[in-house]
C-alpha cells in the first residue's frame, strides 16, 4: 500500500473528486491549506484592480491506494486538476506500512 498526497488548485477540487468517483475511489481525506513557496503568489483582480497574494489557497488529499493503482491515481488526478498553469499539481508518494 502507498498513501498518495496530493495539494492541488482548490477551483479543481469538484473535477478531481468525480474523476477519482469515476475510477471506484470512495475515501480520501481532504484538508484546506494555504501555502507561501517558490511560486512567490498570484495576481488577483477583484473589481477591476489587481492584486497581489503571496499566500495561496490550495487542497491537500491523502488516498490510501494498492500499489499497482498509484500510477494511475496519479494520472487521474494530475489530468482533472491542470488548469495549464505553473503549481497546478504536487505529488507525493509514501509507504503506507499499516493502518490502526
Amino acid at each position: 500500500m502507498k498513501l498518495v498526497r496530493a495539494v492541488i488548485k482548490a477551483v479543481k477540487l469538484g473535477e478531481v473528486k468525480a474523476a477519482l468517483r469515476k475510477t471506484g475511489v470512495r475515501l480520501l481525506k481532504e484538508d484546506a491549506i494555504v501555502i507561501h513557496g517558490r511560486n512567490k503568489g498570484e495576481t488577483i483582480f477583484m473589481r477591476g484592480a489587481g492584486r497581489m497574494v503571496d499566500f495561496i489557497e490550495k487542497v491537500k488529499l491523502e488516498i490510501a491506494v494498492p500499489d499497482e493503482l498509484v500510477g494511475k491515481i496519479v494520472e487521474i488526478i494530475g489530468s482533472a486538476a491542470m488548469t495549464g498553469r505553473a503549481g497546478d499539481c504536487r505529488f507525493q508518494i509514501l509507504p503506507l506500512v499499516g493502518t490502526i
